[in-house]
């Protein structure tokens, strides 16, 4: 079918809001990737950051294989996320390795800025795909064919200034609502560490909860992930959706979105 990669900014991301549909898209027949920009090093109370992102990177690796996905390392530290040419590079040549047709990132709006800025390189590097004269770091050859980008909910369904974020189509991850939370709680040290810093009494819950809220935004389904498709200029054909053809019946189309576009 192709090959479809998760980019997201910290360790646990992807399981938050992406991993449902990447376990769909691998049983569509899609090779799938899994790829944190950060190493989760500020995600402790009680140890260092070096400590704490070789407990975190363990945990990730765990996590994408509970999800069946091959796992790329990160390319920088939390809170320290840039757009900038280098980093650019560095996610582009992964994009490039992996010959992705299907991109999956945050939110373009979000509430943090490691969310925003992870969005915004992915994109970048998709749309840098086909370009032999835009070098990466390591080098890879630039690909042909579609890349189609779709962005995840952002957390808590609104952007930084408080206005909720519709989806554009709904993805039925109750098949694979198990899987899910049984790789976000791989991330073991991430529990108390959100208890502190943002009151998530159940971090696993938190997400579940998530889940069925975007089921009930759908009217169809008990669990869901929500995405909006980037727009095709310079990535694909206009009428290119490998998602809803992967998906199938699992992929409703929010129609109200797409009638106010």
């Amino acid at each position: 079918m192709g090959s479809a990669i998760a980019v997201a900014a910290h360790p646990d991301d992807i399981e938050f809001m992406m991993a449902g549909t990447l376990l769909l898209l691998k049983r569509a027949g899609y090779e799938i990737h899994y790829f944190n920009l950060l190493s989760g090093n500020c995600g402790s109370l009680r140890h260092g950051p070096t400590a704490t992102a070789r407990v975190r990177r363990a945990e990730a690796r765990r996590a994408a294989a509970i999800l069946g996905a091959r796992w790329h390392p990160p390319i920088g530290d939390d809170l320290q996320l840039l757009y900038t040419v280098a980093n650019l590079k560095r996610v582009a040549a992964v994009i490039r390795k992996v010959r992705a047709s299907i991109v999956l990132t945050h939110s373009p709006q979000d509430y943090m800025e490691d969310h925003t800025t992870a969005s915004r390189l992915a994109v970048t590097a998709a749309f840098a795909h086909h370009a032999p004269n835009f070098p990466t770091i390591p080098r890879r050859a630039a690909y042909a064919g579609d890349v189609t980008v779709y962005h995840a909910m952002p957390y808590g369904f609104r952007d930084g200034l408080r206005k909720r974020v519709v989806p554009g189509a709904f993805v039925n991850t109750s098949s694979v609502q198990e899987t899910k939370r049984a790789a976000l709680a791989a991330h073991r040290s991430q529990q108390d560490w959100l208890n502190a810093s943002q009151g998530l009494d159940s971090y696993v819950q938190s997400m579940m909860d998530m889940a069925r809220e975007v089921g009930r935004m759908s009217g169809r389904f008990r669990h869901a992930e929500g995405w909006r498709r980037h727009l095709h200029l310079g990535f694909s054909g206009a009428d290119v959706d490998p998602l809803k053809d992967a998906l199938g019946r699992n992929c409703l189309v929010n129609a109200r979105y797409e009638r106010g576009l």
